[in-house]
């Protein structure tokens, strides 16, 4: 990494160059994950009671989750005409434009998101270059946007949050502090996993003995937990103020622009990401004009 000491704004430009590919597999990500999820329970539950698998119907559907389906397999094809994709049709952004947002055979639309994933993660790894220098913390930063982009997508989609991203997440924040890679020491980061989870498991509880209902997700308890070891607990405060503000604002616009009572459910994991991606690089900044241009500290 030693030409981006000499050449410093070299290390925005690869990053967004590398955010862009990465976001293309993103996209990937984003459409199968929640499907392998549910493939894999399905398996279980039929693999769990033997005697539903003698229905021919459910047996059919045995036989069909059998066959591989992972990130890589089977190759990405046209929902419409089943025409597999071309290797060509997969440079991010460029074959959206080239193709004019339409499947090569069959001029079946294909969706703006698409490239819009694309460029966000592309953005997003530019500010990390521009405010992070090119180390392996730096790199570390990347990987944890590529993870709240997907965790983000996913929820918006579904309402989930897999735990083979909000997991392994956290344990790459401790990890990193552990080895001394993170700016965050080991004790914060332990400290800022468990009171991560722990302040959103303690409002589940208080709210489920309260109304009987289930406000959120055991994902959102997981997610704040990865975040607070990456950003460690002296974080979490403006976190869980800045996710409940944006949380607010955008779910209110989501349900009515939906049409839907307040009383519905929404996502919360998306305004976790978003206000733990934001503290990431703001966070000390703003945590700091506070104290003393609020609290004259």
């Amino acid at each position: 990494m030693l030409i981006f000491d000499y050449y410093p704004i070299l290390f925005p430009i690869v990053a967004g160059l590398f955010g862009l590919i990465i976001g293309s597999f993103l996209n990937v990500v984003i459409h199968r994950l929640p499907i392998m999820m549910e493939r894999e329970w399905q398996q279980e539950c039929l693999e769990s009671f033997p005697q539903l698998a003698q229905d021919p119907e459910l047996k059919s559907q045995l036989a069909a989750l059998n066959k591989p389906f992972n990130l890589n397999v089977p190759r990405s094809r046209c929902p419409k005409c089943d025409t597999q994709i071309r290797a060509i049709d997969n440079i991010p952004v460029l074959s959206w434009l080239l193709l004019r947002g339409k499947c090569h055979q069959c001029a079946n639309p294909i969706s703006f998101r698409y490239p819009a994933i694309e460029l966000l993660t592309a953005a997003l790894c530019v500010v990390i270059g521009m405010y992070f220098p090119a180390d392996w913390y730096g790199v570390a930063l990347l990987f944890f946007t590529f993870v709240l982009v997907s965790a983000t997508f996913i929820d918006l989609d579904t309402m989930l949050l897999p735990d083979q991203l909000t997991l392994p997440l956290m344990w790459a924040g401790i990890a990193l502090s552990l080895f001394h890679i993170s700016p965050v020491s080991l004790q914060d980061a332990v400290i800022g996993a468990m009171a991560g989870y722990l302040c959103l498991w303690i409002v589940f509880w208080a709210f489920k003995l309260l109304t009987g209902k289930e406000g959120m997700g055991y994902g959102d308890f997981k997610l704040l937990a990865a975040l607070g070891a990456w950003l460690g607990w002296q974080q979490l405060p403006l976190l869980i103020l800045l996710s409940s503000l944006v949380g607010l604002i955008f779910g209110i616009i989501q349900l009515r622009l939906q049409k839907r009572g307040i009383e519905k459910a929404f996502p919360f994991g998306p305004y976790l990401a978003i206000a733990g991606w934001f503290c990431l690089i703001w966070g000390n900044d703003l945590t700091s004009w506070y104290l003393t241009n609020m609290l004259g500290m």
